[in-house]
């Protein structure tokens, strides 16, 4: 069985680790951009989503266990399914912005469930060669 390189394990870390950031710098660069147009909850709601991508870039870079990708992995499924519930299923346009924040946040789900997956094989080969 081929051994992963430590260089395309840690690539693998920073790419999550950059597809979140970039995901939650877009919700923050939304409300100056539309304040004046959102109500106050949904000001809120754009504040704390980008905020905890953002957030989201410790527990990823510094490999902190495996719940912390579940739960980044399941409220950014979240985020996405509010966001198809929201704009495009209300009949509203979907922006350039828009789609970009969905493919990085779905370039996040992707790379953490590797990141998962990587580490299920690697603690199994472990396990096998003890």
């Amino acid at each position: 069985m081929a051994q992963v390189r430590p260089l395309t394990a840690k690539a693998l870390f920073y790419a999550a680790a950059a597809s979140t950031l970039i995901a939650g710098v877009l919700h923050l660069a939304i409300v100056p951009m539309f304040f004046t147009q959102m109500s106050i909850d949904t000001t809120i709601f754009f504040i704390v989503s980008g905020l905890a991508q953002i957030f989201w870039v410790i527990p990823v870079i510094n490999r902190w266990s495996k719940p912390w990708y579940y739960v980044g992995i399941g409220g950014t499924v979240i985020l996405i399914i509010l966001y198809l519930i929201a704009v495009p299923g209300s009949g509203y346009p979907v922006s350039q912005l828009d789609i970009a924040i969905e493919l990085f946040q779905i370039a996040f789900i992707i790379l953490c469930s590797i990141i998962i997956v990587k580490d299920r094989t690697t603690s199994r080969l472990y396990k096998r060669n003890i």
